[in-house]
């Protein structure tokens, strides 16, 4: 084509040199053809220049550029003096700062060494943060000090994963989330006093708790239903003397801790004569433990021991002696044993109404089986002397083990109407076992008939809770 440039032109007018976009070139030929005064300004149409660009597109700009000339630099005036144009950027007058602080003498603010290698922290005046200086940033390509390595701190766990499956132990089980822990927790409401009648009174709004006997009663149920073990206890209650009460604590120990506690307690008459401890517990025996001993071998199953018992009217289970003397008299250490191995499948806790002969054949295995025991006095002279002789015979017989664990129970229930200081027996058996609990008299249990703890006093009751409470401690 007529306007097309030759190779060596075009490679003299632009070799090396960035183009700019076409508005740029446009506005720089109308430039140049105003002040030009020669014809070869002029020679230059815009279809030529049109032309140019078309064939040869510039780069896009990398940064920001002024055009000018070398003539320009030459002729202030701005006559063409024919060089080609140069397209140069513009130098910046000081470097970025950050932090920046006055220079020093002889040093304009913002000047920078002219040897690039010279150019230190103190140089660019940067100032680090304090977040900075705790990540440990330095500027690239300074040559200044190292500053000390601080210690990353630990990264925080995962925020979707709460703190309790963080724990060392591991995330909770199931069964932590009880109740107690759930529930808001509410006073219970008292069960009886003018606590009971101002509560409901008050539709339940003014609730002042129960009162302090209250509490210690419940405080000795609790003591009461602690669980045992897999292994079966046996406790008997001893006494040299009849008729100072052994059946009939007897009786009652087993009804409150058959009562408050979860599990199965019998009572069993393994007195050689004539035993009453069917007579004073609800219920109808229709065998005894004689017949017990015979079908021994038949009896593989709870529902055909509880054929063997009686249980009507309350939760404790009675097994009863012969009523004829002559026939009770065979029964002896062998049978003892036979019928307390049975008895020892099913139940937890096995009382034991004991004879008055300490010399029977009985005793021995009722002792050799003892976990502990329940010694039994009355208010009077003699009563208490032969309850502190049986405490000797055991100690005479090397059960110390059964002396240190003994309870000792000062029954009052049929009355006293002597003028023995009763406080001066329970001094003397405090000085030789741990615990003594004293029965105080009841009216229901003078009558000598069939026991029935709800028509017991309150007091009578919560000594009897107590004594159960000791026993079970024993028993741990």
């Amino acid at each position: 084509m007529a306007n097309e440039k030759k190779p060596a032109e075009r490679s003299k007018d632009g070799v090396g040199v960035p183009q700019e976009s076409d508005e740029a070139v446009m506005n720089g030929d109308q430039s140049a053809g105003e002040t030009a005064t020669g014809g070869a300004g002029t020679a230059q149409s815009d279809e030529q220049a049109g032309s140019d660009e078309s064939q040869h597109p510039a780069p896009e700009a990398a940064g920001e550029y002024t055009l000018s000339s070398e003539d320009d630099a030459a002729s202030p005036d701005g006559a063409d003096l024919g060089g080609p144009a140069v397209v140069q950027a513009p130098l910046p007058d000081r470097l970025p700062h950050i932090g920046i602080t006055p220079a020093t003498d002889g040093q304009r603010p913002g000047q920078h060494p002219t040897d690039p290698s010279e150019l230190t922290l103190a140089d660019s005046n940067i100032r680090l943060s304090e977040d900075e200086e705790l990540t440990g940033w330095q500027p690239s390509g300074g040559r200044g000090s190292e500053l000390p390595a601080v210690p990353q701190a630990v990264t925080p766990a995962s925020p979707d994963r709460s703190a309790r499956r963080n724990r060392e132990e591991g995330p909770e089980p199931a069964s932590s989330l009880t109740a107690d822990r759930l529930l808001t927790s509410q006073q219970r409401a008292p069960i009886s006093g003018w606590r009971y009648w101002l509560y409901k009174a008050t539709f339940g709004y003014l609730n002042l708790g129960d009162s302090d006997a209250v509490r210690i009663r419940r405080a000795l149920e609790h003591r009461v239903s602690v669980r045992l073990g897999e292994r079966t206890r046996y406790v008997p209650v001893l006494s040299r003397k009849g008729g100072v009460g052994k059946t009939t604590v007897t009786t009652l120990l087993g009804m409150a801790l058959a009562e408050i506690r979860e599990d199965r307690i019998i009572a069993m008459d393994a007195n050689p004569d004539r035993g009453t401890l069917s007579d004073r517990s609800p219920g109808k025996a229709d065998f005894t433990a004689r017949q017990l001993v015979q079908n021994r071998f038949m009896v593989d199953s709870f529902a055909q021991l509880s054929s063997y018992v009686a249980r009507d009217g309350s939760r404790l289970h009675v097994l009863a002696s012969d009523t004829d003397p002559a026939v009770a008299q065979a029964f002896d250490d062998a049978d003892y044993r036979a019928v307390t191995d049975i008895l020892g499948r099913y139940y937890s806790i096995v009382l034991t109404d004991s004879g008055t002969g300490m010399v029977h054949s009985v005793m021995k295995g009722t002792l050799e089986k003892a976990d502990a025991v329940v010694l039994v006095s009355g208010g009077s002279v003699d009563e208490a002397r032969l309850a502190s002789e049986t405490l000797s015979w055991l100690e005479a017989h090397g059960r110390h083990d059964l002396v240190a664990k003994a309870i000792v129970v000062v029954n009052m229930s049929s009355g006293n109407r002597t003028e023995v200081n009763v406080n001066e027996i329970e001094e003397h058996f405090r000085s030789r076992v741990g615990t003594v609990v004293r029965i105080p008299y009841d009216r229901h249990l003078a009558e000598g008939s069939r026991v029935e703890l709800s028509k017991l006093q309150t007091r009578t009751r919560d000594a009897v809770v107590e004594l159960a409470a000791l026993v079970v401690d024993q028993l741990h």
